[in-house]
């Protein structure tokens, strides 16, 4: 089974179109799982106050059409629960938002954002990881990169790497911007790390 795993789009429908289109072209049948941040909340995280808004659109940058391009499953990022803790609505879409899974899982692999780890540093980088699987998706810092047993490995775009370890982290790199996605066959235990 191939996944596409993609995450990072901040509403850039223009961004996520060319993501897809490349998806369909390269690995049409790979289930596309998002890895949060699908959304961007205009309210940055110093500015939010007990104030609720009743219109998403009030907290959000929603392209006309760019829901309609999300037709694949994602897990909670850090955008969305921003929006989540600013808004009370009965709009469908809050609804949609409000039931995403913290974390999703892919075989032996589990997918979920990061912003609930550790960050730091100069540059700002991942710190510290709490994971269960033996290989982890993530996203947050829009910078595609991977580790096994805790050291950083090269990345080429369109090489297919093994993963026959355990321990391992992969950031799928960011949408918005970069246009970069991971695919994953969790049968052949491959990564592609993929930027259209």
């Amino acid at each position: 089974m191939q996944y596409a795993i993609l995450g990072d789009i901040h509403s850039s429908k223009e961004d996520l179109e060319e993501v897809l289109r490349q998806i369909s072209n390269e690995a049409p049948g790979a289930i596309r799982i998002g890895t949060g941040d699908i959304f961007e909340c205009t309210i940055s995280k110093k500015d939010v106050t007990a104030h609720k808004f009743t219109n998403l659109k009030d907290v959000m940058i929603l392209p006309d059409g760019f829901v309609d391009l999300l037709t694949f499953v994602s897990v909670r990022g850090n955008q969305e629960e921003r929006i989540l803790l600013l808004t009370e609505t009965d709009e469908q879409l809050r609804e949609k938002l409000a039931i995403m899974p913290e974390t999703y899982e892919v075989g032996r692999a589990e997918i979920i954002h990061g912003h609930q780890w550790e960050w730091g540093g100069e540059p700002w980088d991942l710190m510290q990881a709490e994971t269960s699987a033996p290989i982890t998706f993530y996203g947050h810092s829009h910078r595609s990169s991977w580790t096994m047993d805790g050291v950083l490995q090269e990345v080429e775009f369109g090489k297919a790497y093994e993963l026959n370890k355990s321990n391992i982290l992969v950031n799928v790199g960011a949408v918005i911007g970069n246009r970069e996605w991971v695919l994953y066959d969790a049968e052949g235990e491959t990564l592609t790390f993929m930027k259209a």
